[in-house]
């Protein structure tokens, strides 16, 4: 793991920000997963604050969900528009707004041809 960086640093911002743009799409990750793979396992609302600032670019901010799979959006007015985009890619929602992520959470070392199952790979 890197060395622990305030969750507001550059730093942080730019790990999380690399290990987004590697989400492949019909895959996703969770807040709470960026948090601790960029080096700063509880930080997941500093990730919420850093996707917050993607929504008008083109990264794949839409690839970040809770924890329970399901959009956290809605309040920000814009859950509508990442469930949509998701769909599009290939994610399906149940009736309760959730995802499978045991089929569909994904992780760095699944580029390297390990299996995915949630084992964390050492990125930085």
């Amino acid at each position: 793991m890197p060395d622990a960086a305030p969750p507001d640093s550059a730093p942080f911002r730019a790990r999380v920000l690399a290990l987004v743009g590697r989400i492949p799409p019909g895959r996703v990750m969770t807040y709470g997963q960026l948090a601790t793979l960029a080096g700063l396992p509880g930080a997941a609302r500093q990730v919420g604050f850093v996707m917050n600032s993607l929504a008008q670019t083109d990264s794949p901010w839409q690839r970040v969900i809770n924890a329970q799979g399901a959009v956290s959006t809605d309040k920000l007015g814009f859950g509508d528009i990442q469930r949509g985009l998701l769909m599009h890619e290939g994610v399906v929602f149940d009736a309760s707004g959730r995802c499978d992520l045991k089929r569909l959470q994904w992780w760095p070392d699944e580029e390297e041809g390990e299996s995915g199952g949630g084992e964390q790979a050492g990125l930085f």
